[in-house]
């Protein structure tokens, strides 16, 4: 299923096909965690200033931010960002205005950046306008809880590694030097949390069109409890954290030549990544974030929008 394309997707705010963006994104996040499971913490890398070779250059921030900065500088020339925005004015119902707008689901780290070497691609308004970005808290949480927590099994190997060879106190914590191979991991990985995260813009959307009359009222007045309670779905979130679960603990495994699972290589600290430390990253932080964006999303939906529009909004039928 080509969902991804926005291209080929007819229906982009249907529920079926944000579902299979969601899912699938799970599947990225997941092989990513892995993959930087097999570095240790690196925890230089996440301070300013730590990396004197940047400092020597005039380079502020961190490494990881400095490494965010630099392939989204590229990704925004290659057009990651921008597209063209169609839609009517409202006093010219059939005549069509072109925008340079922001991407439908891909939110950079990094502000600054180019414009694009490529012509915006054009896709039909498909957003309210709005300014929700939850970048920084994704960048934090990353960062100071994630990465620590997944990459525990390795510094404690690089720890006894250093040990062995005289290496102790303060120098044989942490630290593999592979900040190259670490940073690039993690740009993946953040970049993907991120557009799950914000894809809760299309839920938002999609169950607004649904029935705008439901929360209009909680939108005029400010309630964000109000929202949170129309969009928060407790069964679809179990069933969302069970299905982590199981592919988590799926893919965490050794196989054989034969492609049959490889006996105990989930236990005794044999799993290619912490499981329990997947789910945690989804039910305490990606979750509570996507359902903030939904909520700060919907809170703006009515922005700009005349007291008649409104009203027309309010006779919608419910689909």
């Amino acid at each position: 299923m080509l969902s991804q394309n926005c291209v080929l997707v007819r229906d982009p705010l249907s529920l079926e096909h944000i579902r299979s963006i969601l899912v699938r994104l799970e599947d990225t996040i997941i092989f990513g965690l892995i993959e930087r499971a097999q570095y240790a913490h690196n925890a230089k890398m996440y301070v300013s200033g730590a990396i004197p070779e940047l400092k020597e250059k005039g380079i502020e921030g961190s490494w990881l931010e400095w490494f965010l900065k630099e392939i989204e500088t590229f990704h925004a020339k290659a057009r990651r960002y921008t597209r063209y925005a169609f839609f009517p004015p409202s006093d010219l119902a059939f005549t069509l205005i072109r925008v340079l707008a922001r991407s439908l689901d891909e939110y950079p780290f990094t502000a600054g950046l180019p414009d694009p070497v490529l012509p915006p691609l054009a896709f039909p308004k498909v957003l309210y306008p709005n300014d929700v970005n939850v970048n920084p808290s994704i960048l934090s949480f990353y960062t100071r809880s994630i990465v620590p927590r997944i990459t525990q099994r390795a510094t404690i190997a690089l720890s006894a590694l250093k040990r062995s060879n005289g290496i102790v106190g303060e120098d044989e914590c942490e630290d593999d030097s592979n900040y190259g191979s670490a940073a690039t991991i993690d740009v993946e990985i953040l970049q993907a949390i991120s557009k799950r995260v914000h894809y809760g813009k299309f839920v938002a959307e999609s169950k607004f069109r649904d029935d705008p009359a439901l929360f209009i009222p909680h939108i005029r007045s400010r309630n964000r409890e109000g929202i949170e309670a129309l969009i928060m779905r407790r069964d679809v979130m179990a069933k969302l954290l069970t299905r982590l679960r199981k592919k988590a603990a799926t893919y965490a495994q050794d196989f054989g030549p034969d492609g049959d699972a490889i006996a105990n290589s989930l236990s005794n600290g044999n799993a290619k990544v912490d499981v329990d430390g997947v789910v945690e990253l989804y039910e305490n932080y990606i979750i509570p974030l996507t359902i903030e964006v939904e909520v700060e999303y919907l809170i703006q939906r009515l922005n700009g929008l005349s007291e008649a529009e409104v009203e027309e909004l309010v006779k919608t039928k419910p689909n």
